[in-house]
């Protein structure tokens, strides 16, 4: 399939929403970053060029001041806090996990409130409570605490829970193929994933559909897709790609009500 045919699914979704005088809403969160590296720059490079607003998850224990020197200037980035180190404290037969019942839970909760605030300290201006644990998981038991630690939003991968103790700004589509070539997914299959996310927020889900990059992970692959989404959804005026903070103001009105 050639690359306009493979495009074609989501230009017909979002001639659909225009037709029907509606706008799609995406946001972009990309994981793990650390220090300022050559992956890191093309992405910033890519996002400003197309004015998609960035949060970046940080891992607190890892990085410093380097990147909060990089990302001064750059108004259109978030950050976001990714943990603590990530690192994973589950036994070998489980799923990886840093936020989970492995480790007392004064204990994972006092790193996320150090990484919070170490956080929020380095990037005063770039700086949103959104917590994203690491590979996307976080022990249930640990989640009415959060607002306690000044966390206003918990980021992780799928479908948000409404109606629990803080809101959901979440991801939905991944385009990173973890469990094969560990570079980009094929382009027919992320253009079928939002088709499909587009379909179900046209039916009435009110999320905005979230994509999860990681930039220190990336092929050509995956450049060459996130060059052509931005082209194609930024030229469409039923697709808008919005920043974090805006986001995570209407999910905590949503969540209020």
């Amino acid at each position: 399939m050639n690359e306009a045919m493979s495009w074609e699914p989501l230009h017909r979704e979002l001639d659909r929403w225009r037709a029907a005088g509606r706008v799609a809403r995406f946001w972009l969160r990309d994981d793990d970053a650390v220090e300022p590296t050559p992956d890191l720059e093309r992405l910033l490079v890519l996002t400003g060029e197309n004015g998609i607003p960035l949060t970046l998850a940080v891992i607190p224990g890892l990085t410093g001041e380097a990147l909060a020197a990089r990302l001064a200037e750059e108004a259109g980035v978030s950050v976001a806090v990714h943990g603590w180190s990530h690192t994973n404290h589950a036994g070998p037969e489980r799923k990886k996990q840093e936020l989970g019942g492995e480790r007392p839970a004064e204990v994972v909760l006092g790193e996320l409130r150090e990484g919070l605030q170490r956080l929020e300290r380095l990037h005063p201006a770039r700086f949103l409570p959104v917590l994203v644990p690491p590979w996307n998981r976080i022990d249930a038991t640990l989640i009415p605490a959060l607002p306690q630690l000044s966390f206003a939003a918990l980021s992780v991968y799928g479908r948000a829970r409404e109606g629990g103790p803080i809101p959901f700004l979440n991801t939905h589509v991944d385009i990173i193929d973890w469990h094969g070539t560990r570079g980009g997914r094929r382009e027919e299959e992320l253009v079928a994933e939002l088709v499909a996310e587009l379909g179900d927020r046209f039916a009435g889900n009110d999320e905005p559909i979230g994509l999860l990059t990681h930039h220190l992970v990336h092929d050509e692959v995956a450049w060459d897709f996130l060059s052509a989404l931005f082209a194609a959804t930024g030229r469409h005026p039923a697709a808008q790609w919005l920043p974090a903070p805006a986001l995570l103001k209407a999910r905590s009105v949503v969540h209020q009500t």
